[in-house]
């Protein structure tokens, strides 16, 4: 399972540039043509943002009118203030519930204001070639075809695992539990993870498939190290993250090194 390995990631052009992506996505391509037939199903995200989006600037819009830069975070008492108030006034009680929910999950972030990225039909939206080249290879020699996972068109609400939505939208599916992607790992007697960031989607989408599976079946899941890397800032929540899973029975390997 590859969680995002799209440009505006993996690129040092790309818009939210994770470092260390460039190099994790060569080493994931090596890996992915290096296993070849072995990969019985690849499943690959994809982030899927709008301009408009709760974690765009526009969405947002301090006292004194200003969108607020990135890497702001807005809390459920900056909303209730004032202190920022959604651009459409009409969404203000729904991101005071919104953030009030947010902080209630700890292993949720907060609303965190991102640059403009992955944005449907962009450059930044697509897979970075070296990792594109090799899943169509794969296609090719198995004839296969990559399981593509959108996620995060919902402009009311975050949606970093490929699990679920970081607040689901009951009025929208693509937001709620991925019943379908769960069922087909269930089935699955090893599941590799790599892809960006693992301070982020990747942390939050094995967090959401060890709960779904349940702690006897934590230990197929690993995390190829060497193929994800920590958004700059937020690599102390990298480190936890794996910790707490290694503790559950989550395994890591190295791309050069992972059998299944």
């Amino acid at each position: 399972m590859i969680l995002d390995p799209q440009n505006d990631f993996c690129n040092p052009e790309g818009a939210l540039f994770v470092k260390g992506a460039e190099q994790d996505s060569v080493r994931l391509a090596a890996m992915i043509r290096r296993l070849g037939w072995k990969w019985n199903n690849i499943h690959v995200t994809l982030d899927s943002h709008r301009v408009v989006d709760v974690a765009h600037p526009i969405f947002w819009k301090d006292g004194q009118g200003n969108h607020p830069p990135v890497f702001t975070q807005i809390s459920a008492a900056d909303v209730i203030n004032g202190v920022f108030r959604p651009t459409n006034p009409g969404d203000t009680e729904r991101m005071i519930i919104y953030t009030q929910t947010l902080a209630a999950n700890h292993n949720k972030y907060p609303l965190i204001i991102w640059p403009y990225h992955c944005l449907i039909g962009s450059w930044g939206h697509g897979i970075v070639p070296e990792v594109l080249n090799s899943l169509q290879e794969w296609e090719k020699n198995t004839f296969s075809s990559v399981d593509f996972i959108t996620k995060g068109s919902n402009i009311h609400t975050e949606h970093y695992s490929a699990v679920q939505a970081d607040v689901p939208d009951p009025g929208d599916p693509a937001t709620q539990l991925n019943e379908r992607l769960i069922t087909t790992l269930k089935g699955a007697d090893i599941i590799a993870f790599a892809g960006q960031a693992l301070s982020h989607c990747v942390a939050n989408t094995i967090r959401d498939i060890a709960r779904e599976f349940g702690d006897e079946n934590v230990h197929k899941l690993v995390l190829i190290e060497d193929t994800t890397s920590s958004v700059t800032g937020f690599e102390q929540a990298g480190e936890k993250f794996v910790k707490e899973m290694i503790l559950k029975g989550m395994k890591t390997a190295n791309s050069t090194e992972f059998h299944p």
